[in-house]
C-alpha cells in the first residue's frame, strides 16, 4: 500500500482582546486535523519511518510509549491502516486504560516492562524481537532524522511568513524538523520552543542532533508546570477558557503548555507591535483521556 495521507491542515487566525491591546496577530496551523488517531506530529513523524519500513520489506512495527502515549495510540493507528502488524512496548506496571484500549482495538500487541529496563529500547527490542526479521524499530515519539525530515514539509505547506513559530517539545524532533524546513526556506522567522518536561534545557540537544545545519532559536523552560504530564489550576483554567473561547481542543500535556506560555508572554510583551505568531496544534488530544479527574 502506497504510505501517503492527504494533509489537511489548515491555518486559522486566533482573535482575542489581548492580541489587540498588545498589537499582535496570533494564528494557529492545525495539525490536529490531519487525522483522527494519526493527527498531528505523530503523522509527520511515522511517514518516512514507515515508507523505510516498507522499503526494508518489514511488516511488523515495534515501538515505545507511556501508558497514556498518543505515539503508541497514532503507531497502532498507521500500522491497521498501512497493513503493518504492530507491538508497543509500553513503560511501568501493566494497567488497563482508553489509551491502552484503542491501542489494543488497532491490533496493537502491548508489552510491559520496567522502568529501568525501558531506558535500553534497543536492547528491549533485541530482546524480544530480534529474531524477528520482519520486525522494525521505531524510537519513542517517533524520534528520528526520518522523523525530523517529515516534520520539515510543515513549512512547505504555510501560506505566508510569521515573526515567530511556537511549537511545544517533547523529544525534539518536531523543532528540529520546523527548523530545518525555516531553514531550507531561507525564512528568518524566530522559532520558540516550549519544553513539556521540568529541567527542560536539556531538549536543547534533543533537538540539534536532528538539525541540518545549527541554527539560533528560543526555549522558554518556565511552562513544565511541575514535569511530563503534570498539570495545576491554572494550566486547566486556561485549557478551560481557551477551548470554548476558539472552538480548538488543547490539551495539559503538550498544546496547553504551548498556549499557555505563548498568550503568557504576549501578556508581558514579549513582542514587538505588529508581530506575526504562529503556533503549531501539534495534535494529541488524546491526552486529555488521562487527564480527565483534572478538570472537574
Amino acid at each position: 500500500m502506497n504510505i501517503d495521507l492527504e494533509i489537511f491542515s489548515p491555518v486559522q487566525q486566533i482573535n482575542s482582546p489581548l492580541f489587540d491591546a498588545r498589537g499582535v496577530k496570533v494564528f494557529i496551523k492545525r495539525d490536529d486535523l490531519i487525522h483522527p488517531m494519526i493527527s498531528g506530529n505523530k503523522w509527520r513523524k511515522l511517514k518516512y519511518l514507515l515508507k523505510q519500513a516498507q522499503a526494508e520489506a518489514k511488516t511488523h512495527l515495534v515501538t515505545f510509549g507511556g501508558a497514556y502515549s498518543n505515539h503508541l495510540m497514532a503507531t497502532a493507528a498507521a500500522a491497521a491502516k498501512f497493513g503493518f502488524k504492530s507491538t508497543g512496548i509500553v513503560r511501568g506496571e501493566e494497567v488497563d486504560n482508553d489509551t491502552l484500549f484503542l491501542c489494543r482495538l488497532h491490533g496493537m500487541e502491548l508489552l510491559f516492562t520496567d522502568r529501568d529496563s525501558y531506558r535500553d529500547k534497543p536492547a528491549l527490542f533485541n530482546q524480544h524481537f530480534g529474531h524477528d526479521e520482519q520486525a522494525f524499530f521505531i524510537d519513542e515519539g517517533g524520534a528520528s532524522a526520518e522523523g525530523a525530515k517529515g516534520c520539515s514539509e510543515l513549512v512547505d505547506e504555510l501560506p505566508e511568513s510569521y515573526d515567530h513559530i511556537f511549537c511545544a517539545c517533547g523529544t525534539g524532533t518536531t523543532a528540529a524538523g520546523i527548523l530545518n524546513g525555516l531553514n531550507r526556506h531561507q525564512l528568518k522567522t524566530k522559532f520558540n520552543a516550549v519544553p513539556v518536561f521540568k529541567n527542560g534545557g536539556f531538549i536543547k540537544d534533543e533537538i540539534d542532533r536532528f538539525l541540518t545545519q545549527q541554527t539560533d532559536y528560543d526555549l522558554h523552560v518556565g511552562y513544565h508546570f511541575g514535569g511530563y504530564g503534570k498539570a495545576n489550576g491554572e494550566l486547566i483554567s486556561f485549557i478551560k477558557e481557551f477551548v470554548p473561547a476558539t472552538g480548538i481542543l488543547i490539551e495539559p500535556v503538550y498544546t496547553g503548555k504551548m498556549m499557555f506560555a505563548l498568550y503568557d508572554l504576549i501578556t508581558k510583551g514579549y513582542f514587538k507591535s505588529g508581530s506575526r505568531i504562529l503556533a503549531i496544534h501539534s495534535g494529541g488530544i488524546w491526552g486529555l483521556l488521562g487527564m480527565k479527574e483534572k478538570f472537574k
